[in-house]
């Protein structure tokens, strides 16, 4: 399980909310990350009837849903109330035309934590998540997904690997022990964290991508124009100084290869389906049998 320290739940969506504005300019990763997501929803079987957007951010993902599910109601969840409003205005309505043929799928917009979803359990058929998973607590994220999840629904995802942003950590390492880059969890402790959550058999796999730039500027100026702050506990909130930002230059320029810097992406997919029936088991040993999967288990029978 991960034991990585956690973002500071205000201070990401004071970030995300103050950046609402000029995200859309700055995410490109982002968006190139959510069309690979969407590339293995194709060939994934399912019809469903509401669809939840986990870390929506300014919509990208809950237009796709939009079109790819045009009868499914959608719920855009996010944590940043100032993203939600920009994802509203952004998406608009759909035209007469759709809403007369009953092709308009149903938005609403939710701002919550997706750690404390405010959703009925087992209302949901499809979750979805797009690069959000890694500003939560992974274990609380998987719970509830698996809480609010109909039997056989679907919670599908990409977040960072641990590897993401290596040498930018290793950077500021020049200059100080502080925190300042965020810490992402591993790929096989996310799969363990969904089995313990009760999901059956997840599929997960990655893979690195990898920016270039002339220099530092440009990469910090799109961390900080999609709200990618670092918001851990223990972050240092004061000027850095002239000298410890060029240590922390000089230390990053040690990666330059063929002329430019490199910023690593470790990218992880993952995909599980809840099961019809949980099995689980007191510690005598005494299985246990939640009371709506007893009622599945008869009307199977």
């Amino acid at each position: 399980m991960s034991s990585l320290p956690l973002p500071a739940k205000r201070a990401v969506s004071q970030s995300f909310g103050a950046s609402a504005s000029t995200y859309d300019e700055h995410a490109f990763l982002q968006r190139e990350v959510g069309a690979r997501l969407f590339e293995r929803l194709q060939y994934i079987k399912l019809t469903p009837q509401r669809v939840l957007d986990i870390g929506s951010g300014t919509g990208y993902a809950t237009q796709r849903l939009r079109e790819h599910y045009a009868e499914a109601e959608l719920i855009a969840l996010d944590i940043a109330p100032a993203m939600l409003r920009y994802a509203r205005e952004k998406a608009g309505s759909p035209s007469l035309f759709k809403r007369l043929l009953g092709k308009a799928a149903r938005a609403g917009y939710l701002c919550a934590d997706a750690e404390a979803l405010p959703l009925a359990a087992e209302s949901i058929d499809l979750a979805m998540s797009n690069l959000a998973l890694q500003w939560c607590d992974p274990e609380r994220v998987a719970s509830e997904a698996a809480r609010v999840l109909k039997p056989r629904g679907l919670f599908m995802f990409t977040t960072f690997g641990p590897d993401t942003l290596k040498e930018l950590r290793s950077a500021f390492k020049a200059i100080d022990d502080a925190p300042h880059v965020n810490t992402f969890p591993d790929m096989h402790d996310i799969g363990d964290i969904l089995v313990h959550a009760g999901f059956a058999d997840p599929v997960m796999d990655q893979e690195i991508v990898t920016l270039t730039y002339t220099d530092l500027k440009p990469l910090l100026r799109e961390l900080k124009g999609i709200g990618a702050h670092n918001v851990l506990p223990g972050r240092s909130t004061g000027l850095m100084g002239r000298q410890r930002w060029q240590r922390m230059v000089d230390a990053y320029e040690s990666f330059r290869k063929e002329g430019r810097l490199p910023a690593t992406y470790e990218v992880v997919y993952g995909h599980a389906w809840k099961p019809e029936f949980r099995k689980r088991k007191t510690a005598d040993g005494a299985q246990q049998i939640d009371l709506a999967e007893f009622k599945r288990m008869v009307k199977k029978s």
